[in-house]
């Protein structure tokens, strides 16, 4: 399924603002963004290009942000016809050379309790903690809210 594909290609539903890249070590994110909420969501997505330049595998184990009471790392697993979205506990694994695109229905940052609304071109500060890298800390471009797939995001 092409939801969990890992491609070097940017992401196609980034805005045109979320250019900036980011980078750690050998670690590199880009293309940040989020889609803007309604102003009663609670949750917010998290989205961007995660690479590993280096020689050795890495582990995304956890993420934070002044905007969220708390940030969780992602999955979307099926079960039979339906899809389900499920932390990963032991963080995301990013082996060496590899880029791993997280997107809506796919890998991505869940914003949990949001202290306010996501607004459309806002940027919401997130700090990504690496088990080996370490921490950097990334802006998210807010987009409007848009299809992904039949349903709106």
């Amino acid at each position: 399924m092409a939801w969990f594909r890992r491609s070097p290609a940017p992401l196609p539903d980034s805005p045109a603002a979320a250019t900036q890249k980011f980078a750690l070590g050998q670690i590199e994110i880009g293309n940040a963004w989020a889609r803007a909420s309604l102003a009663a969501a609670r949750t917010g997505g998290g989205f961007f290009t995660l690479a590993n330049n280096g020689a050795a595998p890495d582990r995304l184990v956890a993420a934070s942000s002044p905007a969220a009471e708390r940030v969780e790392i992602h999955a979307i697993k099926v079960v039979g016809s339906d899809l389900r979205m499920r932390e990963l506990a032991d963080g995301l694994a990013v082996a060496p050379g590899i880029t791993l695109t997280l997107k809506p229905r796919g890998y991505h940052l869940m914003l949990l309790d949001l202290k306010a609304p996501l607004e459309q071109g806002g940027r919401v500060p997130v700090t990504l903690t690496f088990e080996k890298a370490g921490n950097i800390d990334i802006e998210l471009v807010v987009a409007p809210a848009g299809p992904v797939g039949r349903e709106a995001m």
